[in-house]
């Protein structure tokens, strides 16, 4: 029989407060990094963008009620992406209902299909973070806050986890591996280079059984890769990417991408475009 253990406090005597769960849910659209945000249905912030999420309910977990507000909000379902916590958030005026502390998730996925709005969220949409980083898209609550910090935590996994892949299908080639690293870095990549650093990483493999990606330009297809093995999705690679000074990509329709990144560099003549590599 367990024994009789008293308590010496009085819960009455605290201030309640509320639990929340706030999820950044990130994708490539456009070789550009969006987040999934949502238009509030409900004061407050009436009609203002947010990250999808709510409160949590007293018989689940924090997981689940990451995946519940998801499923809620934007239609999407479990298995869908990789998602992990972020932080919390608890600052007393970051909710003017009342006291709210709120826990952020990250994630990411390949595909968002059929978003659509739900539960207390009038609609679902995509942001290129771009927009949230330059001031030019507000969000409600301190929303702000946790995107700029689940970025940052997003491009810090790159460097040293094979995370990247999960914003590609199950097989890719080393040229829609590398844009995925430029669209969340913000930065150009020599082909070359990254290529080198992805075979010395240990953590990607060629698929010599895959089908090839279908021929772009002249030359042979390119080779299809995957991840080596799912458990070292999160696991350090061999040999870490280093994420290069960061330099915004201009994205100009009436120049050709060698002609950006020359100007960028301040070079008078723009070289020729590099070719994306074939394994």
């Amino acid at each position: 029989m367990a024994p009789d253990i008293g308590f010496d406090y009085d819960p009455d005597a605290y201030p309640p407060f509320a639990v929340t769960v706030d999820v950044a849910v990130f994708t490539i659209r456009g070789d550009e990094l969006q987040v999934l945000l949502i238009e509030r249905g409900g004061e407050p912030f009436l009609g203002a963008l947010a990250l999808p999420g709510g409160f949590v309910r007293p018989d689940e977990d924090l997981d689940q009620a990451a995946a519940r507000e998801l499923a809620e909000e934007t239609g999407l379902r479990a298995g869908s992406w990789h998602l992990e916590q972020l932080a919390s958030y608890g600052s007393p005026e970051r909710d003017p209902r009342m006291r709210v502390v709120t826990v952020a998730y990250w994630a990411i996925c390949a595909e968002l299909p059929g978003l659509r709005g739900g539960g207390d969220a009038a609609a679902a949409l995509l942001m290129p973070v771009k927009e949230i980083e330059s001031g030019s898209v507000r969000l409600a609550f301190d929303h702000e806050r946790i995107v700029r910090d689940a970025v940052e935590r997003t491009r810090s996994k790159l460097e040293y986890t094979a995370l990247a892949a999960k914003f590609c299908p199950p097989e890719f080639t080393i040229g829609q591996l590398r844009r995925v690293y430029e669209a969340v870095w913000n930065t150009r990549l020599d082909p070359g280079n990254f290529q080198r650093n992805v075979k010395e990483s240990g953590a990607f493999e060629k698929r010599a059984d895959a089908a090839e990606a279908p021929r772009l330009q002249r030359g042979r297809p390119a080779a299809l890769w995957s991840v080596s093995d799912s458990d070292v999705l999160e696991s350090p690679l061999g040999a870490p990417l280093e994420r290069p000074p960061a330099r915004r990509i201009r994205a100009r329709r009436v120049k050709s991408r060698a002609q950006a990144d020359a100007s960028d560099s301040g070079k008078d003549s723009p070289s020729p475009p590099a070719r994306d590599e074939k394994e």
